[in-house]
């Protein structure tokens, strides 16, 4: 199947996952078998081949062994009663060769029964690597290429200097040791010292504290080890195994927050009173980094280690679309507040990350690059994950349930917000200035420099 490895997460996993919990209908399959151009045209805006054919012939040979399987047990019940009745009468001849049938019966409904579970797994293990489809406002593009710019805020600073990188200027103060974090752990770590490990933890209460005073958001401190079933019902696994990291043959260390907040409703059926649910977290998160050899091998941008604070809402249908303006407006709403400029780009169809149906991502200004850069990506899912996780609310009018809603961003990544402060208020002298904002929260200092 495309996307299996024989790596961390392989299909012998998922075979074992399927057993122990069987997720249904990750996708609509009588929408596809409904919809099935429309299917394949969201999916070719993903860059992917048209598969809503061979989709519907999986589901086909699966329904067509369920019809043996029904016709089989109302014959198997006919048959037992006319068991009873031939013997009723003294008819031995008839009961003996109807006993005969039922156990032949029996038989082909336990080969039946493994046909139609082999069938089932095909379809399901065919289904789990096929990413969200987009929503009709995302731009059609391959890549990073046809993303979007909806809107900036701020100017990118002017200085009278050669402005420092992020890395350059916390070397310089001593307070970022790149060396040290690699004796302890090899590439991509870092050790923070002083005055910078005090900031990272100064951005991350002042986030949550934003989020959770401000804007409704219920703090959570959620596990960092998840079994995969979580992973399955956000979408990192089975797709994604080689990016995350094993812990132990049941435990996964998170590559995001958004694994336990989102699973939180997993299974659940939710009263539509309880909606929306708004949580937030700031947890340390973990990822492989196996796509980017190469990239970003300087400074802290791109680490195996990394603290977030994430924002996660689930919603009714109809209302996903305007939660997704109202998170990206809470994370927008730190930057502004820490003076950075930034821009908000809407990714095209093929930039999206692999549950989203739609998603905006914050690019701050860093003077050090001279580029914006992602730190946050706020996403609408839909009901994709809802989907893998079986989560559902009980609307207030009608009958029935309804799947939910998921979205998530970042709100925000503390290290790479901390870069752009480093960067965005660096001084000529090679110190920083602390943004108001931050400055409760560091104990009132307002430079940060090896001599101040």
């Amino acid at each position: 199947m495309d996307g299996w490895s024989d790596g961390p997460y392989n299909s012998a996993d998922f075979a074992r996952f399927i057993n122990r919990v069987f997720w249904h209908d990750m996708f609509d399959i009588r929408w596809i078998r409904e919809n099935p151009d429309a299917f394949d045209q969201g999916l070719a805006a993903r860059g992917l081949e048209g598969l809503a054919a061979e989709l519907i012939e999986l589901d086909s040979r699966r329904r067509g062994v369920q019809t043996r399987l029904q016709e089989f047990q109302t014959r198997r019940n006919e048959a037992s009663k006319l068991v009873g009745a031939a013997k009723g009468r003294g008819d031995n001849a008839t009961a003996e060769a109807l006993i005969a049938e039922v156990a032949q019966i029996k038989d082909a409904m336990q080969a039946a029964e493994e046909e139609e579970r082999a069938a089932a797994f095909a379809l399901e293990e065919r289904l789990s690597g096929i990413p969200n489809l987009p929503a009709a406002d995302v731009p059609i593009g391959p890549d990073e290429a046809g993303n979007v710019e909806i809107r900036k805020f701020g100017t990118p600073p002017t200085f009278d200097f050669a402005p420092q990188q992020h890395f350059e200027l916390g070397e310089a103060m001593g307070l970022m040791d790149f060396e040290a974090a690699a004796k302890l752990s090899g590439a991509r770590f870092v050790v923070l010292k002083g005055a910078l490990a005090r900031l990272e933890r100064a951005l991350a209460q002042f986030m949550l504290d934003t989020h959770t005073a401000e804007f409704g958001y219920t703090e959570v401190s959620p596990p960092m080890l998840v079994r995969d079933t979580a992973l399955y019902g956000t979408g990192q696994l089975p797709k994604f195994g080689e990016d995350l990291f094993r812990a132990s043959a049941d435990h996964w260390l998170i590559p995001t927050a958004e694994v336990p907040l989102t699973n939180l409703v997993a299974g659940d059926i939710l009263d539509e009173e309880a909606l929306p649910m708004r949580v937030t977290a700031f947890t340390g998160c973990f990822r492989a980094e196996a796509g980017a050899a190469g990239r970003d091998t300087r400074g802290m941008l791109r680490q195996h280690q990394f603290y977030k604070v994430e924002l996660v809402s689930v919603t009714q249908p109809e209302e996903s679309d305007a939660e997704l303006e109202r998170m990206t407006g809470c994370a927008e709403a730190i930057l502004q507040r820490l003076e950075l400029p930034y821009r908000v780009m809407l990714l095209s169809s093929g930039d999206m990350g692999f549950s989203a149906r739609k998603t905006y991502d914050l690019e701050v200004w860093l003077p050090g690059q001279d580029a914006y850069r992602e730190v946050s990506s706020c996403s609408n899912c839909g009901e994709f994950q809802a989907r893998r996780m079986n989560a559902r609310y009980r609307p207030k009018e009608g009958k029935g349930t309804r799947h939910v809603h998921t979205l998530n961003g970042s709100g925000l990544a503390v290290g790479r917000v901390m870069i752009a402060v480093l960067e965005n208020h660096q001084r000529a002298d090679g110190t920083v200035e602390v943004p108001a904002a931050l400055r409760p929260y560091m104990g009132g200092v307002e430079i940060l420099g090896a001599d101040v």
